[in-house]
This record gives C-alpha cells, structure tokens and sequence, in this order.
C-alpha cells in the first residue's frame, strides 16, 4: 500500500504553477498526471533508480501544491490543538520531510501505470471537492485513487490522497497517536526527525 501511495503522491507533485492556479481541480489533476507520466518515461536517470534526482524534482515543485500543515494537522488528529506554534511548525516540516523522501522513491519503481479520471461531481461555487481516479496497472486489479483538494484564493491545493478507500495522512494517526501518549509532541518531532535521519543516510 505505501509503495502505491508513493507513486501516486508523486505524480500529482510536479506541474508548472500556471497550471494549479488556473485549472479547475479534476482538469488540474489530469494535467498535471499526464505531464508527469511522461516526464517519467522518458527520464532514464529517475527510470534507473536516481533517487537524488527524484527527490530534487519532488522538493523543486511539491510545496506550492500541497496544504501540509493541513495534512500534518490530519495526522496528528485530537493532540495538533494541544500543539504549541513552533510544536506545529516542526511537526509540518518534518511531516513533509518524511513524505517528499520516502515518496521519492514512487519515481524510481513506475511500471507503466495508466489513470482513468471518473465524471467529476463538483458544483459552482465549491471550495472544497474530491477527484476521484483509477489506476490500472499490468497485471493487477485497478485501484480507486481520491484527491481531496481544497481553493486558497486562487489556488486548489492537495490536504489528502485516498487509495483504495485509505487515507494517506490518517494512515499514520495511529503511530502519531501512540509515540504522543509515550513522549508527548517533542517526542513525535524527534521521531520524525530521526526517521528523516535515517532515509537521508539510506540514500548516501
């Protein structure tokens, strides 16, 4: 499940910034999916497992793109209103860290993925809306792919993917949760902290 959600939280990461703030947010995820698969098969360094390059590609385009503060604020669930300012600052940087590194990866293991993009139900005037996909993969059974996408000012912008009926963010509620009660908020940064360590030092 995590190496699927990899690919595609990848995919929807990189895009020209034109595109994010004048597209609708179905035609804003089409757009930017297509423009990534294609970067990926024609780019052989990411093809032959350059994570380096991968990762400076997702750190270069993903944070116009993405609400994290909102995401980390889904991850932490009940405890983020206990957080103090600079205990959310730290929380959203590592949170991303660990999303922008481990997701990386995704770039690195694509193997010819197509997405069907399903009637979008979005009504006028919406700020908030989900776009639902399908991935098809060779050989395997397609899997349903949601972005939850919200409008900040002229921009929408990603706060959750849903794979196969499982949130990204909440996926980790329950980790977050347990090293919370174990060694309160600074412990869930120093975690974070160390696991971004570690995959840093797994990439040298």
């Amino acid at each position: 499940m995590k190496a699927l959600f990899s690919l595609l939280f990848a995919l929807l990461t990189m895009v020209a910034p034109a595109v994010a703030q004048e597209l609708a947010p179905d035609a804003m995820v089409r757009q930017v999916t297509e423009d990534v698969l294609t970067v990926v098969r024609q780019d052989k360094d990411i093809q032959s497992g350059n994570t380096r390059k991968a990762i400076d590609l997702v750190e270069t385009k993903v944070l116009p793109y993405f609400n994290f503060q909102r995401m980390t604020a889904l991850a932490v669930g009940r405890d983020w209103s206990k957080a103090t300012p600079e205990q959310k600052k730290r929380l959203s940087e590592e949170f991303k860290t660990l999303l922008v590194r481990t997701y990386s990866n995704a770039l690195t293991s694509y193997k010819n993925q197509t997405v069907v993009y399903k009637p979008s139900k979005m009504q006028a005037g919406d700020t908030s809306v989900v776009v639902r996909t399908e991935v098809v993969q060779p050989g395997s059974k397609p899997v349903q792919l949601d972005y939850s996408l919200e409008k900040q000012g002229d921009a929408w912008k990603v706060y959750d993917v849903v794979v196969a009926g499982v949130s990204l963010v909440t996926n980790y509620r329950d980790t977050f949760k347990q090293e919370v009660s174990n060694t309160g908020l600074d412990g869930l940064i120093t975690m974070l902290s160390n696991r971004n360590k570690q995959l840093e030092a797994g990439k040298k």
